[in-house]
């Protein structure tokens, strides 16, 4: 495939990122078998679409990395572009995770790029003890191939710790499109709203929060950097997130309500807003397994489908991958404490209709 540049991008899909949307981590159904269900991965795309997201992200961590070995990348991102564009005709997002050495990398941009994807969500994991500057080149050379959106992952699931400096010079790459911020580290996202700062970016290169443990607050707040002398304030357009793979329908609402609020008053944020940043945080400390230390952040995911029952099982393509000891009983009590926050009575009125 020719090589894609932002300034290809449809106009309705840029400016889309560009005002902010919510971009949910799509899953991977599988049968009890561990092979690809087709039927359920449609119906998880469908539900997707009709809550209201604004993109998806197919063939990140959430839809599993094993899915390359198995020979599945091309199978599943075919599946969620087909899927989606035979549901609805509304503009999407459509981003592509892309990981590996270079080769790899550039490989899985390219066959993203021929699917229909708008870009790729480049993971540093398997660079990450490669200097700065090789990751800048290697970012470089895959930046060639399709829009990115980068990538600041946390560290317990592989990611390298990346000074401001490096995210000034990645935000330089001209087909740069957007950062998802992830460290679940405040320190080291104030570094990457620097380094925007710094490269003059921060029209250009969109934030989306992946900080899955400060939601609310990573979409609510002004981010203020230097640049000259003076302050120039910065703020998370949207989110590119795991969590968001359930409760979608509510977690649409939620950046709505935002968004509505800071518009109406001017930037101040009402005390019950702000204290949704705390719940939505204790519901993905059940959902990601913190307490042993993120275990079982994609089975708790598949968890919830499964409760709601747009997942048959919580099957993972790694047999050890399941449930943390605790965790289901966790993902009862944020049920039982923040119920008001699910979307189960939107999934059961529509689920026959995305099974069908």
């Amino acid at each position: 495939p020719m090589p894609l540049n932002r300034s290809d991008l449809p106009q309705n899909v840029l400016s889309l990122l560009s005002q902010g949307t919510v971009i949910p981590a799509h899953p991977l159904a599988l049968d009890a078998q561990r092979s690809f269900h087709r039927e359920r991965q449609r119906a998880l795309t469908r539900y997707y679409v009709d809550a209201g997201a604004g993109g998806l992200a197919v063939g990140v961590h959430t839809t599993q990395f094993a899915i390359r070995e198995r020979g599945l990348y091309s199978t599943v991102l075919a599946a969620a572009m087909e899927d989606r564009l035979a549901w609805s005709n509304r503009p999407m997002a459509m981003i592509a995770g892309l990981c590996g050495q270079t080769a790899q990398a550039v490989a899985e941009a390219r066959t993203a790029v021929s699917l229909g994807y708008h870009a790729g969500l480049l993971s540093l994991a398997a660079v990450g003890s490669a200097s700065e500057d090789e990751i800048v080149e290697h970012c470089t050379q895959v930046a060639k191939e399709i829009p990115l959106v980068g990538f600041y992952l946390q560290t317990v699931v592989g990611g390298p710790v990346l000074s401001s400096d490096f995210w000034r010079r990645f935000a330089l790459i001209p087909n740069v499109l957007a950062i998802k911020v992830a460290p679940f580290n405040r320190y080291r996202t104030l570094d990457v709203v620097r380094g925007l700062v710094d490269a003059g970016a921060e029209d250009r290169v969109f934030l989306y929060t992946g900080n899955d443990d400060h939601i609310v607050l990573d979409l609510a707040l002004p981010f203020v950097a230097q640049r000259d002398g003076q302050d120039v304030t910065v703020r998370f357009r949207g989110g590119l997130l795991g969590h968001w793979s359930v409760w979608t329908a509510s977690a649409v609402r939620q950046l709505r309500t935002i968004k509505d609020e800071l518009a109406r008053s001017g930037g101040a944020l009402s005390p019950e807003l702000l204290a949704l940043d705390s719940r939505v945080t204790d519901c993905n400390s059940a959902f990601f397994d913190v307490a042993n230390n993120f275990h079982g952040c994609i089975a708790g995911c598949h968890e919830v489908l499964r409760r709601q029952g747009l997942l048959e099982g919580i099957w993972c393509l790694d047999p050890q991958e399941g449930l943390g000891a605790g965790q289901a009983q966790a993902i009862d009590r944020v049920y039982a404490q923040h119920g008001d926050l699910a979307d189960d009575a939107f999934v059961s009125e529509n689920l026959q209709r995305w099974l069908s």
